[in-house]
């Protein structure tokens, strides 16, 4: 896969490089000059070295929170992708519709579906990608068993990409060191994204895994200590060659 990775790249620098020669031979200073710009602008829109797809929307499951009127849910012991938009509440029971877009279905307000009444407790609030999301931290419990002047440690239950952006606030660039083992996208049914689970069949699966990754490595890199902070990450030979591909932009200047 580098080997390819790298053959790819090397044909782009080549199409670029002709592109730049073809321009320079035309001969009208003016023609020149507006190819050149409309080239550069077209330039700024293409990925080159690692490419990969964004995958939005990812759908994040919010546990603890109450549903409002307008909130996108599921249910607990249904699928995440299942998801249904709360019209009324009353009594301890949700009104409920399909949303009109399912790959948006923030975006849609109104729907044409028959509407279903589902008990709140049997819901869950979900969220996209890009919605405003504040975290906080709320004690659950606690165990004490040394001198309360040892150190201690916590234990953090959320997404970890909430949970990484939560740490940020208080700790950007003030962490020695991290250690991440991320799903190895193996194609077994453990691992929810984008909407459903990401399998061996699934022919976007390491676009997908790309994109999940960097949007939590770059609040990583975030709370990382600049010139000595430690990241070390576990993983298998199935996204090895990509994650490294993907730590190598995204931290161009670390010793590996």
């Amino acid at each position: 896969m580098t080997a390819i990775c790298r053959k790819k790249n090397k044909n782009r620098e080549n199409l670029l490089s002709a592109i730049h020669d073809l321009i320079a031979q035309v001969s009208d200073p003016r023609l020149r000059e507006r190819l050149s710009a409309e080239w550069a602008t077209a330039s700024q829109d293409k990925k080159f070295g690692l490419v990969f797809e964004d995958h939005l929307p990812e759908l994040l499951p919010l546990y603890g929170v109450k549903p409002r009127r307008g909130d996108l849910v599921c249910r607990k012991l249904g699928p995440l992708q299942d998801v249904w938009q709360v019209r009324t509440l009353r009594d301890g029971m949700a009104t409920c519709i399909k949303p009109q877009d399912g790959n948006h279905p923030s975006e849609a307000k109104a729907s044409a579906s028959t509407p279903l009444n589902l008990a709140v407790d049997e819901l869950l609030v979900v969220r996209q990608f890009g919605e405003p999301i504040f975290p906080a931290l709320v004690p659950i419990n606690a165990v004490a068993n040394g001198p309360a002047d040892a150190p201690w440690h916590t234990l953090i239950e959320a997404d970890n990409y909430h949970a990484l952006q939560l740490l940020t606030y208080l700790y950007e660039g003030q962490v020695d060191c991290i250690y991440i083992d991320p799903p190895y996208n193996t194609g077994s049914r453990d691992w929810k994204y984008n909407n459903d689970y990401v399998d061996s069949n699934d022919s976007w699966r390491h676009s997908k895994w790309l994109a999940f990754m960097e949007k939590r490595l770059k609040l990583a890199k975030r709370l990382l200590k600049p010139d000595t902070g430690v990241l070390i990450v576990t993983i298998d030979k199935n996204e090895l060659h990509h994650l490294g591909m993907l730590l190598a932009d995204m931290l161009p200047d670390a010793t590996r």
